[in-house]
């Protein structure tokens, strides 16, 4: 039997956050990506010459969600405070800020098909601004539990939301009305990520559990991995889309195989000089199939994966 071997590689650690680092977001270049702390920092690191990172913006609180706009080349910057705020990449500065309740903002979506933008709140709210004006037009709430994770998919037009009250429920984009609500979990689910075939929805919970819904057949419930020791904080495809990587509360990153929901690699620090502490988000770059972790630690680990080596695997007999 054919078996997938996976080298990994640590290419470089950036350092110059003063606090954790919680969220990563890509950039409208491969090669370039962002990063926000805890310090409130928003800083451009360019793999090609990943030493030096540039500093973007400086908010007054932490940052715990960032969101690229490609069509309008923005950066949406979600803060523990009272706003979202606007930054044109073009121009590197501050064109909007949209005021919203004093609370944190833990994810952002946006939906280009309808040109608008989704924060999930702390309260357990779903903010909807126009991205024409930066108004706010609505706050859905569906429960008094943390809205922690949002997953947008333009195709079918739906927004799921996890939730810390450890259910997912699936909104429909135009309306906002509520579509369905998927309990499994059995606590706070920390990120939502749909199949950029958009065939499943994965998520994963500080239940440490990874499950995988049937998109087409009404979220059934398809897998369920007890996939790490502690929290799933996060969940990532490659530009390919044939494998995701899941990073964790336990210090690790863990690489699947997307078709078949296999354990292809454990990155960890007893054996890749991994992080000392949770790995908070990834980044997976086109750019030479680089993998990019943030991480309680305050420093950006960037890893680079070779996945062009298999071996047969033979099962012995007497």
């Amino acid at each position: 039997m054919s078996k997938r071997i996976i080298q990994v590689q640590k290419s470089a650690s950036l350092t110059g956050h003063r606090d954790c680092v919680y969220t990563l977001e890509r950039s409208g270049q491969e090669e370039v990506f962002f990063s926000a702390a805890g310090d409130g920092m928003i800083v451009a690191w360019d793999l090609r010459n990943p030493g030096n990172g540039e500093l973007i913006a400086q908010v007054p609180s932490s940052v715990y969600a960032l969101r690229y706009v490609p069509d309008k080349n923005w950066l949406l910057v979600g803060h523990n405070h009272n706003s979202l705020q606007v930054i044109d990449l073009f121009k590197k500065t501050v064109i909007a800020t949209v005021p919203l309740p004093p609370l944190a903002i833990f994810d952002i979506a946006y939906s280009e098909a309808n040109q608008l933008i989704y924060v999930a709140l702390g309260d357990g709210g779903v903010g909807v601004i126009s991205a024409d004006g930066f108004i706010l037009k609505k706050i859905v709430k569906l429960s008094d539990k943390s809205a922690r994770s949002l997953a947008l998919n333009e195709a079918t037009q739906e927004l799921a939301i996890g939730y810390s009250d450890h259910l997912i429920r699936i909104l429909d984009v135009r309306s906002l009305a509520l579509k369905l609500t998927i309990s499994g979990h059995t606590n706070s689910v920390f990120t939502v990520a749909y199949s950029p075939d958009g065939q499943y929805l994965l998520s994963g919970s500080r239940d440490a559990h990874l499950k995988v819904w049937a998109v087409e057949n009404a979220y059934e419930a398809h897998a369920s991995i007890i996939a790490h020791m502690y929290a799933i904080n996060h969940i990532t495809y490659s530009p390919g889309g044939q494998f995701f990587a899941t990073g964790s509360m336990d210090k690790s990153i863990k690489v699947w195989d997307a078709e078949t929901f296999r354990l292809l690699k454990v990155i960890d620090k007893v054996r890749h000089a991994g992080h000392g502490t949770s790995v908070n988000k990834l980044y997976w770059s086109g750019y030479c199939n680089q993998l990019v972790s943030g991480s309680d630690d305050r420093t950006i680990s960037v890893w680079d994966l070779n996945f062009s080596l298999t071996y047969e695997d033979y099962t012995l007999r007497d």
